[in-house]
């Protein structure tokens, strides 16, 4: 059961593969530029130069990704820094040169928020500081983004609004919803939160940001121009398509099981809320499944997709996924197997995708209570020996949870 499980996820990510997806939308005309970022970002414009040979292009990675054998610029992930700042400094520099006749390919996936960093009214320092605090608070992604959103130059529209260019968008997508003004914030897109909504996300989850909290202070007053809104006549120029999301992962999984003879069912691409909460609905609906047959019959496969958030306040190490996995492990009341990984191959800051439960883990008797209290699901599943490791995948299409209920 556990190799099927990990067939599963595998299987997944390559009836998903970036490349091909990308491949079967690429517009008839050849562009003038070709903008690629994100952690897909490799594999798209690969597709793309297959498709319409040597072009512009320019192309920002994470650190640690490879580029196949193209130029790139490595910046860092999930937190932004120099290399990110030239990235966006240079983008936006090739797009203001544009005439109104040009026409630009831009390849965005997740993890573009960090990549391209452009501060408006803060320091890279704060910035840095800033994301860091947000993504620990627990605040959901569209929330992050809307605050990183109106501290940017490029985000939020604004590469759009940077350029006379017409530009043909294709996005992979790594949140809940499939926004494209959320997918890495939304730098071509129509951002429909303001600069009092971004203050607000500071004010909700105490966050004291001096330099920040002005600039958008002076944005909620009306003395700053907003990002990108959908009535702009500058979307006249902007076309896109999504051509890949959480939920073709999901349904590629759920394929292969019915394909090897299995029921399975996928219950929603776009859970969201805290890991630990989203643990004990999974649980909780594992519990019902077992001793009623409601809502639905076992044995079956239960996969769900979308995004969880962790609020750290302890010294461990993990990510949602694994943060989930001990959750779920704490909540049940009997054994069951389970995988949950990040899309991207590294979940948190853990360097590992996910990890599974087995009732192998089990029989451990392990405690899950000191190691949620600290946010160290990667101690535990260290412990009991049953992280998933694959390092980068080269893609980002949100997260991948797979229960058993036997």
């Amino acid at each position: 059961m556990e190799a099927l499980l990990k067939e599963a996820f595998f299987q997944a990510l390559q009836a998903t593969d970036p490349y091909r997806l990308t491949l079967g939308w690429l517009p008839p005309w050849r562009p003038d530029l070709v903008l690629a970022v994100g952690k897909a970002a490799a594999p798209m414009l690969r597709a793309a130069l297959d498709r319409y040979g040597e072009v512009p292009y320019h192309l920002t990675l994470p650190r640690g990704q490879e580029a196949l054998g193209l130029r790139a610029r490595f910046a860092r992930h999930p937190v932004p820094d120099g290399e990110s700042l030239k990235a966006a400094e240079e983008v936006l520099e090739l797009l203001r040169a544009l005439s109104p006749k040009t026409r630009v390919l831009a390849l965005v996936s997740g993890g573009g928020s960090a990549l391209w960093c452009a501060p408006l009214g803060v320091s890279l320092e704060e910035k840095r500081a800033l994301t860091e605090a947000l993504l620990k608070s627990g605040a959901s992604i569209h929330e992050v983004n809307a605050v990183r959103k109106h501290l940017s130059r490029i985000k939020g529209g604004r590469a759009l609004l940077a350029t006379r260019a017409r530009v043909h968008a294709l996005l992979l997508s790594d949140v809940p919803g499939d926004d494209p003004s959320v997918i890495a914030s939304g730098p071509f897109h129509p951002d429909p939160t303001t600069y009092a909504e971004a203050l607000a996300v500071l004010d909700r989850y105490g966050l004291d940001f001096l330099e920040a909290r002005a600039l958008l202070e002076r944005g909620a007053r009306g003395e700053l121009p907003e990002t990108l809104k959908p009535q702009d006549p500058a979307l006249r120029r902007l076309s896109f398509r999504l051509v890949g999301t959480n939920l073709h992962l999901l349904r590629a999984a759920r394929d292969f099981l019915r394909r090897e003879g299995h029921r399975a069912v996928v219950l929603s691409d776009r859970f969201g809320g805290e890991a630990r909460a989203l643990a004990r609905f999974h649980a909780e609906l594992v519990g019902a499944i077992r001793a009623h047959g409601v809502p639905l019959r076992k044995p079956l496969f239960l996969l769900s997709g979308g995004e969880a958030q962790v609020r750290v306040t302890g010294r461990g190490r993990g990510g949602r996924n694994l943060e989930f996995l001990l959750a779920l492990y704490a909540h049940l009341e009997a054994p069951l197997y389970a995988l949950a990984a990040d899309s991207d191959g590294l979940d948190g800051n853990s360097e590992a995708a996910g990890a599974l439960l087995t009732p192998g883990v089990w029989a451990l008797g392990l405690d899950a209570g000191p190691f949620l209290e600290e946010n160290d699901s990667l101690g535990f599943f260290t412990r009991a020996g049953s992280l998933l490791r694959t390092g980068p995948t080269g893609t980002n299409l949100n997260d991948f949870r797979l229960l058993f209920v036997d």
